[in-house]
C-alpha cells in the first residue's frame, strides 16, 4: 500500500489507515511478538498515545487480514495467517454521566457480537451473555478467541466523583472482566487498554 503524504490525525483504526495511504510508523513487530504467546495483557498509557490505534492493528492481525500489512515488518516474519473470532469492546461508547451508561455501553458492545455469535435467552446479565459469546464463538468457529477491550476504566474515572455510581460500576464491571478468568481455556489472546493501573 502506497504512501500518499498525509498525515492520519485522529485516525484510530488501523484498515482504514493502511487502505488510505496515510503515514504509518510500523510497530508490527510488536504485534508478532504479543500474539505469539496466548496470554492476557493490559496496555496502560495516556490518552492520545496510540493505544485504540494498536487494538486496531491487533484486531486486523488475528482477522487474518494479510493484505493490511503489505510493506510492514510483520510481512516479512509471519509464515500462517490464521483467522480467529476476535471480540471488540469499546467503552468510549458512552459519556458514563448516568447511572445507565454503563448497562447501555454493554449492551451495545454485546448486540453487535450475538449478531454474530448469537445468543441464549437464558443469559440475563452482561457477564453472562459474555462469556456465552466467548463459548458460542469456539464453538461455532472451532479456534479459541481473541479480546480486545479498549478503555476498560473509562466508566471507572468518569464516576470518580460520584462514589455511590463508582461503587455500582466497579462492582459490575469486576463481574464482567471476571469472565476472563472463567473463560480461560476458551481464549487465544486477551489485551485491555487504559490510563489507570489495572489492579488484579
Amino acid at each position: 500500500m502506497e504512501y500518499n503524504g498525509k498525515m492520519p490525525t485522529g485516525i484510530q483504526d488501523f484498515e482504514k489507515l493502511r487502505r488510505g495511504g496515510f503515514a504509518y510508523v510500523d510497530k508490527t513487530e510488536y504485534v508478532r511478538r504479543l500474539a505469539s504467546s496466548p496470554l492476557q495483557y493490559f496496555l496502560g498509557r495516556p490518552r492520545r498515545f496510540g493505544k485504540s490505534l494498536f487494538l486496531s492493528t491487533l484486531k486486523a492481525y488475528f482477522l487474518g487480514k494479510r493484505e493490511l500489512f503489505e510493506g510492514l515488518r510483520i510481512a516479512e516474519t509471519e509464515k500462517e495467517w490464521t483467522e480467529y473470532p476476535v471480540m471488540h469492546i469499546d467503552m468510549n461508547v458512552e459519556d458514563y454521566s448516568v447511572p445507565e451508561a454503563l448497562d447501555s455501553a454493554l449492551n451495545t458492545n454485546l448486540k453487535l457480537m450475538e449478531a454474530k455469535w448469537g445468543r441464549d435467552p437464558d443469559d440475563k446479565t452482561p457477564s453472562a451473555r459474555f462469556i456465552g459469546l466467548i463459548r458460542r464463538a469456539r464453538e461455532k468457529e472451532g479456534k479459541q478467541v481473541v479480546v480486545l477491550i479498549d478503555e476498560y476504566d473509562k466508566p471507572l474515572i468518569s464516576t470518580l466523583h460520584k462514589p455511590d455510581d463508582h461503587k455500582k460500576v466497579l462492582d459490575a464491571l469486576r463481574g464482567f472482566y471476571g469472565v476472563l478468568k472463567s473463560a480461560d481455556a476458551h481464549l487465544r489472546f486477551v489485551l485491555l487498554t487504559g490510563v489507570t493501573k489495572f489492579s488484579k
